[in-house]
């Protein structure tokens, strides 16, 4: 009994240790920060008063270490994203705010189909917006050394804009990297695209006046054009030359103009789009479904199309974005 006893004792302090650690640790990170803090300008009541009940969120950093990579195909993950199920729901809620959304589609030359895709993938329609403590995920992504610098920043701009009335510290419930709101804005996002829409002096990014207007100026100000093509499917021929295939998101090489790539394309001529506008290849799956078709599926994509990636850097998120948009089109 006494060795099963002192196996248990060793088990308990080699698991629970580290955590103790961290939180100790995290005590000591939260004194120095508040020094920053108050340096940047926070005062010290807002700095009392919103960071309070900040805690260590050991699922943060699992989060964080192991977010879930998306090893289903490309149409796949389209089709979840763009289902008839989103369609409908998205033309429901329209409807209910459509004098509002069409309003903020003709002030800030965005797109109604464009708005609602991207709510809708982000958070459902502001029906999954997270339930995280923001004010925590920060200061535990910022207390971690992985992005301590990337953190530090958001955990700031997110003190400032409360310490300057602009956001309610009460509210700030969202994503575990402290994403917030119907279309998920980062601090720095809020700082800088964010707007108070229907003039009550506050930001409510869970409100359809504040957070639909703030994504349209988000996307109007980093050079949306309105009306123009976003991406088509396309069949590539066996000669397409492997360095005009982009599979990252981060980099999109070899734009040439959609005329160019005609001696690639099965079917150029069917395809009804300016062949004059610059485009690129892209084949998502290539480096990350297990024996992935080299050549399919394929995308020619457009300047709209890398818009979204600075929204969300990732290949697949802007073409379901942008496919939703499409249906959307064809409904309302």
């Amino acid at each position: 009994m006494t060795i099963i006893r002192n196996l248990i004792i060793l088990f308990i302090i080699l698991f629970f240790s580290p955590a103790i650690s961290s939180e100790q640790s995290f005590s000591d990170w939260l004194k120095s920060f508040k020094k920053i803090a108050l340096k940047n300008g926070i005062s010290v009541k807002t700095y009392n008063t919103s960071m309070s009940n900040v805690k260590f969120l050991p699922k943060v950093i699992e989060y964080d270490r192991f977010q879930p990579e998306f090893y289903e195909d490309t149409i796949t993950y389209i089709t979840k994203r763009s289902s008839e199920k989103k369609l409908e729901k998205g033309i429901s809620f329209y409807l209910k705010n459509k004098i509002l959304i069409n309003k903020i589609d003709k002030d800030f030359l965005v797109e109604k189909e464009l708005l609602l895709s991207l709510m809708a993938i982000e958070t459902n329609y502001g029906t999954y917006v997270g339930k995280m403590d923001i004010l925590s995920s920060l200061a535990t992504l910022s207390f971690d050394k992985r992005r301590s610098e990337f953190f530090t920043n958001e955990l700031i701009t997110i003190l400032k804009l409360v310490d300057g009335g602009i956001i309610d510290h009460k509210t700030l419930f969202g994503s575990w990297a402290g994403a917030f709101g119907n279309f998920q804005f980062m601090p720095t996002t809020i700082k800088n695209y964010a707007i108070d829409y229907n003039s009550n002096d506050v930001i409510e990014l869970h409100h359809v006046e504040d957070s639909f207007a703030s994504a349209a100026n988000y996307i109007n100000k980093i050079g949306w054009k309105k009306n123009k093509p976003c991406f088509a499917k396309v069949n590539l021929s066996d000669e397409t030359p492997m360095k005009f295939l982009n599979t990252s998101a981060r980099n999109i090489k070899n734009k040439k103009k959609l005329s160019y790539f005609g001696k690639y394309i099965i079917d150029f001529d069917k395809l009804d789009i300016n062949k004059d506008l610059t485009a690129a290849i892209i084949t998502p799956d290539k480096d990350i479904v297990e024996n992935a078709n080299k050549l399919s599926p394929a995308y020619i994509v457009f300047d709209n199309y890398e818009l979204i990636l600075k929204w969300n850097r990732s290949l697949r998120f802007a073409l379901a974005v942008c496919t939703l948009k499409n249906k959307f089109s064809n409904e309302l």
